[in-house]
C-alpha cells in the first residue's frame, strides 16, 4: 500500500517498479479507467547503453571539444590583432 503525500507525490512499491521495469528518472503514464488510476511505463522510453558505448561517445565528445578549443581563435573589435584562446588567458602574467 503507497500513501498519498502533501505534495500529492506516490512511491511505487519496489516490488511493482522492479516488475515493470522502472527506474528512478523514467517517465510513467498516468490514465484513469473509471475509478481506478493505472500507472504505466512511458511508452517513450530512452534505449539504455552499455557502459562501454557510453564511455565511447564520452570520449568522442571530449575530443570534438578539444579540438574546437584549439581551433578557436579570438580576434578584437577592430581585427587588428588575434590571440588563440590559452593567450588571451595567459596575457600578462610571468612565465
Amino acid at each position: 500500500m503507497a500513501k498519498v503525500t502533501s505534495k500529492l507525490q506516490v512511491t511505487v512499491p519496489k516490488a511493482l517498479a522492479a516488475q515493470l521495469g522502472i527506474r528512478p528518472g523514467d517517465d510513467v503514464d498516468w490514465t484513469i479507467s473509471g475509478n481506478s488510476l493505472h500507472v504505466t511505463p512511458s511508452k517513450d522510453r530512452r534505449q539504455l547503453l552499455d557502459l562501454e558505448t557510453r564511455l565511447r561517445l564520452f570520449r568522442e565528445a571530449t575530443e570534438r571539444q578539444r579540438r574546437r578549443q584549439r581551433d578557436v581563435r579570438v580576434t578584437s573589435a577592430d581585427g587588428d590583432r588575434e590571440w588563440t584562446r590559452e593567450e588571451m588567458y595567459n596575457r600578462g602574467r610571468t612565465r
